[in-house]
């Protein structure tokens, strides 16, 4: 990828200003992940991106974390030998199960979701009661709990799986119809049924009764049901989005390094999945992208020893 790095001269000081038009690669085990990718075209304009969603192997969730972190060094690989030039685990599971081993690795910046959203949870909670939902890998993992308690050791964190708010979020891009430029509206209308409803309530019910302040989305499908978990928890309860925090990691580490992208750079994105049908990811993660996904093209995985 040495053609795409080049460097630029300021005119107001002649120094040498380094840029790296080099893609950012994220990646998931589905579609979940493009919520970040989004979060990262949002707050990167300028930046490529590489976003490979491993759906033959979805869900993470229910897998041991030795397994998950095969997962997570094939896919690092991968993104690797495609010249990019830091990777995004976009997985909460993935990250529990693999970051440290892929930071060790790979010859590039990696970084996970789990710190930023823990940061950022500490940050907001004003009571230190914070609450966690994520996949029961994560939460067995405690890797929300520790990240947590590593930035601030009186705060009491309560944590849960959920593990069908996945399902309910998949089920809900389905049912929504209607232009991708309307989504969130049209999505907030399809999660307000009583059937998810009731099923929310079951799992945040019992962590509403424990006074939490702050409540941590920890998985990546799960900004896509804000809507429907804020109804539940009331507004008095702050929703962390490890999104949005992980997007600013990524500019924030980019830019110390003198690695982002040029200003005049036109962006390129490229959608890759391992399921069998490229066409459905590409019209399905159009929605959750909040952009047209003009093609998804297909990667095959050898089975991980």
């Amino acid at each position: 990828m040495d053609d795409l790095r080049t460097s630029t001269e300021s005119r107001e000081s002649g120094s040498r200003i380094p840029y790296d038009n080099a893609p950012i690669g994220v990646f998931d085990s589905g579609f979940g992940g493009l919520t970040v990718a989004r979060e990262i075209a949002k707050a990167l304009p300028h930046e490529s991106i590489t976003y490979l969603g491993d759906s033959a192997r979805c869900p993470y969730g229910p897998r041991s974390l030795s397994e998950v972190d095969g997962f997570v060094q094939q896919i690092g690989g991968w993104l690797v030998e495609r010249g990019v030039k830091l990777i995004v685990i976009a997985c909460n599971t993935a990250t529990a199960a693999g970051l440290a081993h892929a930071q060790k690795a790979f010859p590039v910046p990696v970084i996970g979701v789990v710190e930023p959203g823990a940061r950022a949870a500490v940050h907001a909670t004003k009571s230190r009661r914070v609450g966690v939902i994520a996949t029961k890998a994560t939460v067995d993992s405690n890797a929300y709990t520790d990240a947590i308690r590593h930035i601030d050791a009186g705060i009491t964190v309560f944590s849960t799986a959920t593990p069908r708010f996945v399902e309910i979020a998949e089920q809900g891009i389905r049912m929504a119809e209607g232009p991708i430029e309307n989504y969130t509206s049209l999505a907030s209308k399809v999660y307000i049924r009583p059937a998810f409803q009731e099923i929310a309530k079951e799992y945040l019910e019992p962590l509403r009764r424990c006074d939490i302040d702050t409540l941590v989305l920890g998985c990546t499908h799960f900004p896509l049901l804000k809507a429907l978990i804020g109804g539940v928890v009331g507004r008095d309860v702050t929703l962390i989005s490890s999104a949005k925090e992980a997007a600013n990691d990524v500019m924030q580490i980019l830019g110390r390094r003198g690695a982002l992208a040029s200003c005049d750079h036109v962006p390129r994105y490229e959608f890759y999945t391992t399921g069998e049908d490229a066409e459905e990811f590409r019209t399905f993660g159009s929605r959750v992208f909040r952009n047209p996904i003009d093609a998804a093209g297909r990667v095959d995985f050898p089975s991980c020893p």
